[in-house]
């Protein structure tokens, strides 16, 4: 059952990725600017001087959402490696595999979205939140475990 829902869980995030893909570039711009917006809010409300716009954050609030999304990609597929039965360096390497081929199919995907482009920046930016996942994951792992045998001691 654990097998099952974790593969469900990566499915569900993927489809996310998918559904966020494929929408328009005045979509996708609309929705990044609303979740900048409320940035700035927040940023103003701690510093009333600063003074920004959505144009001086929205690029970095769209390159972030690339990483955090294959962040949790990678998460979620170690995990469900691990409950598959698949451990040590060969899970790493499949979930690193599993999302760079994601992300590569992403960009693909949204050649095909109107005014969307595919970008290689992206994908690296989308690797490299991939394998700060699975190194996230890793140190959470290696906490728990150090835990686990002081507590069994």
């Amino acid at each position: 059952m654990h097998k099952f829902l974790s593969w469900t869980a990566v499915i569900l995030w993927m489809s996310l990725i998918f559904y966020l893909s494929h929408q328009p570039a005045a979509e996708s711009s609309e929705l990044s600017d609303g979740i900048t917006e409320v940035i700035i809010q927040t940023i103003e409300k701690v510093a009333p001087s600063a003074n920004l716009t959505v144009e001086d954050f929205s690029h970095i609030v769209r390159k972030s959402a690339h990483f955090t999304y294959y962040l949790v990609l990678a998460i979620l597929v170690k995990y469900a490696l691990e409950r598959s039965g698949v451990h040590g360096g060969r899970n790493i390497l499949i979930a690193l595999l599993i999302c760079i081929l994601y992300a590569i199919s992403d960009e693909v995907h949204q050649l095909f979205v109107p005014g969307r482009s595919g970008e290689i920046r992206d994908v690296i930016i989308d690797s490299t939140g991939a394998a700060s996942g699975i190194l996230i994951y890793l140190g959470i792992t290696s906490v728990r475990s150090r835990v686990h045998r002081r507590q069994s001691h």
